[in-house]
């Protein structure tokens, strides 16, 4: 199973959702080659619950698992600011992650987000799992968190974005946080634009659709990370098609109809 960890349903926060986008993105997760992911949107996006209503209005339940019509699977997840400075992911059963979100709503203004530790207390009456995104990346402070605080965490993010802009650095620090943790390294390309798909993901030696076998699998270390030969070019592209679609809308523009039309002409 061909799972990318950490991947978002939208191509901004700040911008509304649109389902013809989202339907385009898992479209060309499929076309990428992915059976899985895991949707960690912003906590603090625009429309954090429209996303899943549409999700269940178009797909069916398996597990804790959405699957949609082109076959791939979604494990429903959230990205949530610390106010240590850094991301933390969370994988859960799509109520449960509905419902988290909701208790995280006085703390989604910068300024107001919680403490590690105060996440992880809330995180605590729920079956989620927890790992510390793109640790070394810059603004991020996951590995100078307490050394009893970062043993609570699952797993860690080999963040595609990171391994494209150094992959020797990105692989070499990220492996060492693991191994000094005895915490599983997992793989995500954090695309919010579809090119990005396949820079880097976890290829599960099985398939698994719910979160505990998920975690299982995770914990005895059933995947190897699969990083593209291609994977900086994919990030590249991804973030000049971004800033561009971006700036149409920032302009008055329909940026869906924009980025379609132009995929209908290749």
């Amino acid at each position: 199973m061909r799972l990318d960890v950490h991947t978002h349903g939208k191509l901004a926060k700040k911008l509304p959702f649109s389902t013809t986008y989202t339907d385009w993105l898992f479209g060309e997760a499929r076309r990428a080659g992915l059976d899985a992911l895991c949707l960690t949107e912003h906590f603090n996006t625009v429309q954090f619950g429209e996303i899943y209503r549409y999700l269940f209005s178009v797909g069916r339940m398996e597990g804790d698992s959405i699957v949609l019509e082109n076959g791939l699977r979604i494990f429903p997840g959230m990205e949530t600011d610390i106010a240590e400075g850094g991301h933390i992911l969370t994988i859960g059963c799509a109520q449960e992650i509905l419902e988290l979100n909701q208790r995280l709503e006085p703390y989604k203004e910068k300024g107001s987000f919680l403490p590690f530790e105060e996440l992880m207390e809330l995180f605590s009456d729920y079956q989620v799992l927890v790992g510390g995104a793109h640790p070394y990346r810059a603004g991020g402070h996951i590995p100078e968190l307490p050394q009893e605080s970062i043993r609570q965490l699952d797993f860690f993010d080999m963040n595609g974005k990171d391994v494209a802009l150094d992959r020797e650095r990105t692989e070499t620090l990220t492996k060492a946080l693991g191994e000094k943790y005895q915490i599983p390294v997992i793989a995500g390309s954090d695309t919010h634009q579809a090119l990005q798909y396949g820079c880097i993901f976890t290829e599960m030696w099985y398939d698994v659709d719910t979160i505990s076998k998920l975690y299982g699998e995770i914990r005895r270390r059933n995947y190897h990370i699969v990083v593209s030969d291609q994977a900086r070019e994919k990030v590249e592209s991804a973030a000049l098609l971004k800033r561009n679609l971006k700036g149409i809308h920032a302009e008055g523009g329909n940026y869906v109809a924009a980025l379609l039309k132009s995929s209908a002409a290749k």
